[in-house]
């Protein structure tokens, strides 16, 4: 999923919001009271690399062997296409693309994007009342998926808390009930009543590969696309902290996200951290202009190289 659905937005725009980057200095409990329960999670964010790169990440023999890898075209709203390069774990997952790959402010390098997620129905609903109380009215739109019949099924729900962005974006998101009925989905029974987990979202062949889920991701943004996001992040039940010079890590629900405000030229994927399903010994691959560098024991880094 990527941050190039806001061009579907245009006709149905309420509004968008901007936060002052003080207002990121309180930590989720004391911004946000009614945060208890933890409502949006991780669900997987994206980067745009340099071409040498992404073509590497494509054709590389290990990274099949590393994780439950895909080169996947999909289509949704409006018949808008994408190609990624997917590495996919039991609840998480990553997308990469090269330049170019995507239109217009999305598809240049360092481009980046993250989806948050509820784990069960109706959650979604609870975010957006938290931003209005906030005094942001969040953009809403529904995101479908064609399956190759021409015929598009809803997937999933979304808001933004912004229509203008620079080169990230963020979003939470509720997968629709019904998306999970269909059998083309290949989705997984429901735990529980509401169930419209991760877990149950992705498949099971990660059992066979060392990768199990993601558990960092450090992206480079600038200040107001991080501005838009915090909020977003601190409805959702993140405990977000804030340094001095305005760089913002969240934490709660297994994934930590770090972003450093930077200016617009050194903007970024910088790293992402793995969880394995055991525990091997020390493996550098290089690829493209980054090291995955795995092991030792079970977890993984994989480094991109600065502005690639």
């Amino acid at each position: 999923m990527i941050m190039v659905i806001v061009l579907a937005l245009a006709a149905a725009i309420g509004g968008g919001a901007t936060t002052a980057l003080a207002e990121q200095n309180r930590t989720v409990e004391e911004s946000d009271p009614a945060a208890g329960r933890q409502l949006l999670f991780y669900n997987h964010a994206y980067g745009v690399l340099d071409r040498e790169t992404a073509d590497a990440v494509e054709h590389s023999p290990y990274l099949r062997t590393f994780a439950n890898f895909q080169v996947r075209t999909t289509t949704g709203a409006g018949g808008q296409t994408w190609t990624g390069r997917y590495l996919m774990g039991r609840e998480t997952y990553f997308e990469l693309f090269g330049v170019g790959d995507l239109p217009g402010q999305d598809g240049v390098l360092g481009a980046s994007g993250m989806g948050v997620s509820t784990e069960r129905t109706g959650d979604l609903a609870t975010v957006t009342e938290r931003l209005r109380a906030r005094g942001i009215t969040p953009i809403e739109f529904q995101q479908t998926r064609d399956f190759g019949d021409g015929v598009p099924v809803p997937w999933f729900d979304a808001i933004f808390t912004i229509d203008q962005y620079d080169h990230f974006g963020g979003w939470g998101m509720e997968y629709e009930p019904t998306y999970f009925d269909d059998p083309r989905s290949n989705t997984e029974p429901a735990s529980f009543p509401g169930d419209i987990s991760r877990e149950r979202y992705l498949n099971d062949v990660y059992r066979d590969r060392l990768m199990r889920d993601v558990t960092a991701v450090h992206l480079a943004v600038t200040a107001r696309d991080l501005a838009n996001t915090v909020p977003l992040l601190k409805a959702g039940g993140f405990a977000v902290r804030t340094s001095a010079d305005g760089d913002v890590v969240a934490r709660r629900g297994g994934t930590d996200l770090h972003f450093d405000a930077v200016p617009i030229e050194r903007i970024g994927l910088q790293k992402v951290e793995f969880a394995l399903n055991k525990a091997v010994s020390r493996h550098d691959e290089r690829i493209g202009n980054s090291t995955l560098a795995v092991g030792p024991g079970p977890r993984a880094v994989w480094t991109f190289d600065a502005r690639q």
